[in-house]
């Protein structure tokens, strides 16, 4: 199993691409031209990064980092996927993460933040691809792309660094009048989780848990999730989802405890086996 600076290392290219903001609803506010540069140095040993943003009108702004190790808030994956936010939520700060999964020569990352009322505040959408590469084509996500039977692969990792969990994965969604209902289970022996919402345009509002929660339909097949608010004392979680081809899609979640201490990420690779019949929109 690769250590986690190797699978940082998968990272390694110069990394072409947009920061778009959003509105917590989903609408454009600014849309940055950005190339991302990460370089081992050092035998593989140092990490030498430079983030370019290129504003429209304005001059390049530029960042360096440089490190040899990774800090306690950042955990990859196997293939390269990754997160790094807050290790802690509470209820009187801002709080957000980062979650950046990566497919061949693209990386498609989303950042998450809540503002120090809890509220869901700002959203920022990376688009990537290594330079010399075409860019993704991948269109932007509807609803029904989501609908049917989805079967998959979960690894969970941990931030004490315990061993990885590897378990299968059972998600069913369907789409009738503008509601969509899904069925959600992990591994075989875990009770289904079922969950209902209702589509308003870019955005699935479900509010039958024990907090509000927001998908919302973002270009090149990209999804957000996350609580529309934060409740107190109750489990949370982020996540970003990628719909790599029409059955293809992947999962990336960063999920908290009740006491908001940060406890696991879990990325799952799914296949659609069946689709559902949908009904029109209204």
């Amino acid at each position: 199993m690769a250590s986690q600076w190797e699978r940082l290392l998968k990272n390694t290219g110069r990394w072409v691409g947009s920061f778009t903001r959003l509105s917590p609803q989903g609408e454009l506010l600014s849309d940055i031209p950005t190339v991302v540069e990460l370089k081992p140095l050092d035998h593989g040993n140092l990490m030498y990064q430079t983030v370019t943003k290129q504003p429209p009108g304005k001059p390049p702004e530029e960042m360096v980092l440089q490190y040899r190790t990774l800090a306690r808030n950042l955990l990859f994956l196997e293939n390269g996927a990754f997160s790094q936010g807050a290790m802690q939520w509470g209820p009187f700060s801002g709080f957000g993460a980062e979650l950046g999964l990566m497919v061949d020569n693209h990386r498609l990352r989303l950042v998450q933040l809540f503002d120090n009322h809890r509220e869901f505040q700002q959203l920022t959408l990376i688009r990537e691809h290594r330079e010399g590469t075409a860019p993704s084509t991948r269109s932007k996500l509807m609803v029904d792309d989501l609908v049917g039977t989805w079967e998959g692969e979960a690894v969970t990792v941990y931030p004490d660094l315990q061993p990885d969990d590897t378990y299968a994965t059972h998600l069913e969604i369907t789409h009738q009048n503008g509601t969509v209902e899904q069925t959600l289970q992990f591994g075989e022996t875990a009770p289904p989780i079922k969950s209902q919402g209702v589509v308003s345009g870019d955005r699935i509002l479900f509010t039958s848990g024990s907090q509000s929660v927001q998908v919302l339909l973002l270009p090149d097949g990209a999804s957000s999730t996350c609580p529309v608010q934060i409740e107190p004392r109750q489990p949370l979680f982020l996540e970003v989802g990628w719909l790599i081809s029409p059955h293809h899609r992947q999962r990336l979640i960063r999920q908290y405890s009740a006491q908001g201490t940060w406890v696991s990420l879990t990325l799952v690779d799914e296949t659609k086996v069946d689709t559902q019949r949908v009904s029109q929109p209204d």
